[in-house]
């Protein structure tokens, strides 16, 4: 069962592959949306420039119609003439146009965005293949499709009939009324049908755009399988990643073994934690972390120590309050200057003592470590706990 559940397309798309579906120019589209987006466009259009448009087309018309003796004689005024009729109609009709080029331009943005590429002109012979016609012609989609046409033909017609219906008495009396009237009155008409249409057009965009997108979206989706390869080859290999990630902490651990040697002293817990400190007085304004670790890698930091002859302090509070709240790299925080300053006063005499040590007479005996160094008790992890 876990293996049929794996090869299912349950998974939505992920962000990969509807970005290489889109590269593929394949992308949601609604034929629906953009009928509408262009009727509604025209409407709008005849709506606020109907009448300018209908009374320069009427002068064109009747500019064009009417006879010049002049022109039956001579071609240029002929030809003059058909040119200015022509930008003159141009010039009205031309607004229609170009808002209708603009609507059939801003459909696609509605189902996200436009798309140019050239993977769609690829010749592609699968597409002629007959029985993938076949599979085509009796597949869901289509009957879907059927279904939405007919649906689409009933909900138009339903609403046309309802407007003859509503309309039939002013239909009727447009047979005795003079003609200046009756187009008039036809053209009411007309543009009551249109509105009528464009809404039948707007209930079937609104299921139209909404089942387009869910129908895009399902056929993209992906099984478990394939979430689980696309994200290993945008990813990596997790096994390959944790050894890399392994190697990458034993090198930032080499180098940071390599600067135990230079430290100026190492405070241990002892054990548990060691935590190994520099200070430069003409260069730092604090004493810095070089080395930190707990258990094992503690343990390695007080060997190196050892035989680097750095000094080593058991200062278990200390310790534990620099290995929580200081990061290799970092200067110690200021609530521990105090303490490490008591630290590294230590280091100091043990160092002049080893400098001394052979020269003095009689010998005497080496510095005493710090016996307590104060450590404010919200920075001891230990007092925390």
């Amino acid at each position: 069962m876990a293996e049929e559940s794996d090869l299912e397309k349950t998974e939505p798309a992920s962000p990969r592959r509807l970005e290489k579906a889109r590269e593929d120019g394949n992308v949601p589209h609604s034929r629906e949306l953009m009928a509408f987006m262009v009727m509604a466009a025209g409407a709008g259009t005849f709506w606020v420039l109907g009448g300018w448009i209908a009374q320069g087309i009427a002068d064109v018309l009747r500019h064009g119609l009417s006879f010049n003796r002049a022109a039956a004689f001579d071609t240029a005024i002929m030809r003059d003439s058909t040119l200015s009729l022509a930008v003159d109609a141009f010039m009205y009709v031309g607004p229609l146009f170009v808002i209708i080029i603009a609507a059939i331009m801003a459909a696609p943005t509605v189902m996200g965005g436009w798309v140019i590429s050239s993977k769609a002109f690829e010749l592609d012979f699968s597409r002629m293949s007959p029985l993938k016609g076949l599979k085509r012609m009796f597949s869901w989609n289509s009957i879907a499709e059927l279904v939405k046409a007919i649906l689409k033909a009933a909900l138009i017609g339903g609403v046309l009939y309802w407007v003859v219906r509503h309309e039939q008495d002013r239909l009727f009396a447009l047979l005795t009324q003079p003609i200046e009237v009756g187009l008039a009155s036809f053209s009411q008409v007309l543009f009551f049908s249109f509105v009528a249409l464009i809404g039948g057009l707007a209930i079937i965009t609104a299921i139209d755009v909404p089942f387009q997108l869910w129908q895009y979206h399902d056929r993209l989706k992906m099984t478990r399988e394939e979430l689980k390869k696309e994200a290993k080859e945008s990813e990596g290999d997790p096994q390959l990643k944790a050894r890399i990630r392994s190697q990458q902490r034993e090198m930032a651990r080499g180098r940071m073994m390599s600067e135990v040697p230079k430290a100026d002293v190492v405070v241990t817990n002892p054990t548990h934690f060691a935590v190994a400190l520099k200070y430069d007085s003409h260069a730092m304004r604090a004493p810095i972390v070089v080395a930190k670790g707990m258990n094992l890698i503690a343990q390695r930091i007080r060997e190196l120590a050892g035989e680097n002859h750095v000094p080593i302090l058991e200062a278990p509070p200390l310790a534990r309050a620099l290995h929580r709240h200081a990061d290799i790299g970092d200067q110690i925080p200021a609530a521990l200057y105090a303490a490490v300053a008591e630290v590294m006063a230590w280091v100091y005499q043990v160092n002049t003592f080893a400098e001394q040590t052979g020269t003095l007479s009689p010998p005497q005996a080496p510095p005493m470590a710090p016996a307590q160094i104060a450590v404010p008790e919200e920075l001891d992890p230990g007092m925390s706990e």
